[in-house]
């Protein structure tokens, strides 16, 4: 029941638009997602939608619209941390908008991550939101126009070959400061754990925000301090740090800068293996922001996505293509991050 006694499937459009103050149509374009509805009035209407607990009926929504309110989001690994903390923030960003998630695991294969971005095998989507690994551009190009579709994550596109959009934080942003918080503690070997072997954007990025603040502090590279790594995962970073702390005095690093928690994670398990403290021997800093990092010991820092931002903007943008009459200019969304500094660079207490 909501506070007026009506059931919450009883609760209809007219019954949202009285209490916000604005038409049935203003209220449907909200929860379709429309674009062309301004923030202040899109904020009252939903805040009228939480309060009466209105669901749409996704039976008569399919008849009436041809779409059945639901959406996938494909992600390359649900077991990674920063995944599953971002499909909990989509999940509740559309539910607002009385969209089902269904959630898909493409473990980075090109052929599910291209099936799952044109929506083939799945009559009932009505979009999706995909990190891609794998799939080409010209892949995508090629069938984007025909599937509601926004992208995550860090893979360049040019503009005028693929019609989705696109949210994203500043990778080479986000990494020149986690560097330049290290190097402004007085570090002077700084390595950095996350490049790949083959190519990849997100560690391309990463790299180049790392060498900018090594030359910004006036420090020179230097390769011995970049381990390779196959994945962004636990057990690469154990190694890679492994490596690190068998390097002659001199060379050995004093602070270390990581491409994800994961790999901050196993690069702190060698350093205790070593008998290396964090941070009084070794600074440790990452990105990701996840709540593995928040409550280990030492509490990580990391450069935090606004999880909660990417979704809202993939969920809102996505939500606008699968409504719009016609098709949408592409546009890349930036989201924002923060530095969170905690024990393992500072070694100052947790702070959430």
């Amino acid at each position: 029941m909501d506070n007026g006694g009506r059931s919450v499937a009883a609760v209809t459009l007219k019954d949202v638009a009285a209490r916000s103050g604005v038409s049935i149509k203003t209220v449907s374009n909200v929860v379709r997602g429309a674009p062309r509805v301004s923030e202040a009035t899109r904020e009252r209407v939903m805040s009228a939608v939480r309060e009466l607990g209105y669901r749409p009926n996704p039976s008569a929504r399919r008849l009436r619209t041809g779409r059945s309110g639901l959406i996938a989001l494909a992600v390359p690994d649900l077991a990674t941390p920063y995944f599953a903390e971002l499909a909990q923030h989509v999940r509740a960003e559309a539910a607002a908008l009385g969209l089902t998630v269904l959630i898909e695991e493409t473990l980075g294969d090109a052929t599910e991550e291209l099936r799952l971005a044109t929506g083939v095998g799945a009559a009932l989507l009505d979009g999706a939101i995909l990190s891609p690994l794998r799939v080409s551009l010209d892949e995508l190009a090629s069938a984007a126009n025909e599937f509601p579709l926004v992208l995550l994550g860090e893979r360049s596109y040019e503009r005028d070959r693929i019609a989705a959009d696109h949210v994203l934080i500043d990778n080479v942003a986000a990494a020149r400061e986690a560097t330049a918080h290290l190097a402004g503690l007085g570090r002077t070997r700084i390595a950095a754990i996350g490049v790949k072997p083959r190519s990849s954007a997100t560690s391309g990025q990463r790299l180049e925000g790392f060498q900018r603040a090594l030359h910004e502090a006036g420090l020179t590279f230097d390769p011995r301090l970049v381990p390779l790594v196959q994945e962004f995962a636990r057990r690469d970073g154990l190694l890679a740090m492994r490596a690190l702390t068998e390097l002659p005095d001199g060379v050995r690093p004093d602070a270390v800068f990581c491409f994800s928690d994961l790999l901050a994670a196993g690069a702190q398990r060698a350093l205790y293996e070593a008998g290396l403290s964090v941070p009084g021997d070794v600074a440790v800093a990452s990105i990701d922001g996840s709540e593995e990092g928040l409550y280990g010991t030492p509490s990580l820092t990391s450069v935090v996505p606004d999880k909660g931002v990417i979704a809202a903007l993939a969920v809102k943008c996505l939500a606008a293509r699968i409504g719009a009459a016609a098709p949408l200019p592409f546009e890349v969304h930036i989201a924002p991050h923060r530095l969170a500094a905690r024990e393992s660079t500072d070694g100052a207490g947790l702070r959430v």
